[in-house]
């Protein structure tokens, strides 16, 4: 049986390209007719004999079978929530050293900024020790399953292609997400639902879009489909007023027959993606309803995640995301924007802004933990929890405001991660006394991709999509396994 992988590889030939290579006699005539028995079955259905979200087998035994992506759009401050900084605080509100200013390029700070030291008060807790801030009291709970690296490093330092960075291992838009190339080398073990979902709430969308979660040049079967908590939970799935259901089986139907017929003659990947959505579409009528609606689950679940059915909040969201692995979706990323704390205003300020976002996620994403280990689905489920960059160690000052703000900081930031293979309890990485470079075990974004694709099953470096004349992987060239993050 042939590696769908592969599979995709070959109908990427054309038939004019197949036969120049193989030319025009008996045996080309032969391996002619064994690719189509391969791609269109034994009925010469080619939409039935290879689905693409099939589930499939990677490199070597994974440990986790799904992802949960908690995305932090606009940066938390690592300073404020999770690396406490006595010094910093010593030197509050005194002229930043020179030599941490030289050669540096800042998205907002001018001139010779004042260190700031965090007006919030840190503990250790749990038997690991971990280093928690006062503002995620429900995290505190959850200390001992999580590992936090506090020395991520990135390359971007503005907030859309530092997403897009973090989410597709390059900068602009183009390429495949994280969670299309987890669906591309897993497929997924519910035919009903997408095999990679999105969730989105906050202030609003994040400022990389849709190609944050999109496929690039992947075909377009293993992009994220956004789930919404309001109204229709996915556009354009609803029959219109007037069509019935057996009125739309029956367009299905003559829709594929036609696709087929065109899918044999050209082998374009879009063409049997197009069939695949539609079969998809219409099953989705009746999953998406009944996963969709969390107000049949037990209260005591609506008290642990602080959940409202019907209402669109990142609560929801961590909840349904549970539902959604719970039924065998690959990949859920859930979005929440509101992190951007430069402090122009009090809308957007350290004291006051930053307690909002943790008010607003902190105890759903531990009630999220905790879920999922009662349940016995936290050592198949990767749990990812951090943002695009991290916070500088000065204060902003913006145009002189008063209000207390962090500028964006590539250098040094802070990530979680629990469940799939991860060390729990584990502190990976430090950064010097201020906060603002890593000293300590540096994990690139490239580092951190290739270590979650090993978790999934996969080599990294052999998990490839050729286009355009060459192989890519969302690694791009570089890339290690981190061993210290992996129980």
């Amino acid at each position: 049986m042939h590696d769908p992988r592969e599979q995709e590889i070959l109908r990427e030939i054309t038939r004019r390209t197949f036969f120049k290579q193989v030319g025009y006699g008996i045996g080309g005539l032969a391996l002619s007719s064994l690719l189509s028995e391969t791609l269109m079955g034994s009925e010469g259905r080619q939409a039935h004999s290879v689905d693409p979200l099939a589930p499939k087998i990677p490199h070597f035994a994974p440990k986790a079978k799904s992802v949960i992506y908690l995305f932090m759009a606009g940066a938390p401050s690592q300073i404020d929530l999770f690396d406490p900084k006595p010094t910093l605080v010593k030197f509050d509100r005194q002229p930043c050293p020179e030599e941490l200013l030289k050669g540096e390029r800042f998205a907002f700070i001018k001139g010779t900024p004042r260190l700031l030291g965090s007006p919030f008060k840190f503990e250790r807790v749990g038997q690991s020790g971990q280093w928690i801030s006062e503002l995620l009291p429900h995290m505190k709970e959850i200390a001992d399953d999580i590992a936090v690296v506090r020395s991520m490093t990135t390359e971007q330092f503005n907030h859309a292609p530092a997403q897009l960075f973090m989410n597709t291992g390059f900068q602009n838009p183009g390429r495949p997400s994280f969670g299309s190339w987890s669906t591309y080398g897993l497929g997924t073990e519910n035919k009903d639902l997408p095999g990679f979902v999105v969730l989105i709430s906050g202030q609003n969308n994040p400022d990389g879009g849709k190609s944050c979660w999109g496929s690039g040049f992947l075909p377009s079967v293993y992009q994220g489909v956004e789930f919404r908590s309001q109204g229709d939970p996915v556009l354009f799935v609803s029959n219109p007023d007037g069509v019935t259901p057996d009125i739309r089986r029956d367009t299905l139907d003559a829709l594929r027959d036609l696709n087929e017929m065109k899918l044999a003659k050209t082998l374009d990947p879009e063409i049997e993606t197009r069939i695949s959505q539609y079969e998809l579409a219409y099953r989705m009528q009746t999953s998406v309803p009944e996963l969709m609606d969390i107000s049949k689950e037990p209260q005591a679940m609506h008290e642990m995640y602080g959940t409202e059915p019907g209402k669109k909040s990142f609560g929801n969201n961590c909840l349904l995301a549970r539902r959604l692995v719970e039924r065998g979706c690959r990949f859920v990323q859930l979005y929440h924007r509101g992190w951007d704390t430069h402090g122009a205003s009090e809308g957007d300020d350290i004291p006051h802004a930053l307690k909002g976002r943790c008010m607003e996620t902190d105890k759903a994403a531990a009630a999220l933990v905790k879920d999922l280990k009662q349940r016995g689905l936290l050592d198949e489920t990767l749990v990812i929890w951090g943002g695009e960059f991290g916070r500088t160690p000065m204060n902003e000052g913006r145009g002189g405001s008063p209000f207390l703000g962090r500028d964006h900081h590539p250098h040094a930031f802070t990530m979680w991660m629990a469940g799939g293979g991860i060390k729990p309890g584990l502190s990976l990485g430090a950064t010097d006394e201020l906060g603002y470079s890593v000293t300590e075990d540096p994990v690139t974004v490239h580092d951190l991709h290739a270590t979650l694709l090993h978790l999934l099953g996969f080599d990294h470096t052999r998990l490839t999509y050729r286009y355009q004349g060459r192989n890519f992987r969302l690694t791009d060239v570089y890339g290690n396994v981190i061993p210290k993050l992996m129980a």
